[in-house]
């Protein structure tokens, strides 16, 4: 991430509560599990960006705007996905009630994007 380079790692490590595993991984440009929310603390770290709580509601409005206008809900969200993640999941995970691994945001944006009309 250009913000960990940027800000430094330390100031990652110090600032973030990211996994020592989870950061060496980052920082060697590979993908670990992560969670919206940390990525949005890391990104956050750069002054010119929102705060953390602003950065990771921007990214759940986009996939509940996303799901308004393709007109789906959960239910068609998850058959979608075939059943990777169950209904309830997504909507908790899409309210920020839970955290979402990028990797997770990612499926379920790529299908909602997939599937706007």
């Amino acid at each position: 991430m250009a913000v960990i380079k940027m800000v430094g790692r330390g100031t990652v490590a110090e600032e973030v509560e990211v996994d020592e595993a989870v950061l060496s991984a980052l920082v060697a440009g590979e993908s670990p599990e992560v969670t919206l929310e940390t990525a949005a603390e890391i990104l956050a770290l750069d002054d010119e960006l929102p705060d953390a709580d602003s950065i990771a509601a921007e990214a759940r409005d986009i996939l509940l705007m996303g799901m308004s206008i393709a007109v789906l809900d959960v239910e068609a969200v998850a058959s979608g996905l075939d059943d990777e993640m169950e209904p309830k999941e997504i909507q908790q995970k899409t309210e920020g009630r839970f955290p979402m691994t990028l990797d997770e945001y990612a499926l379920v944006h790529n299908y909602i994007e997939r599937n706007k009309q």
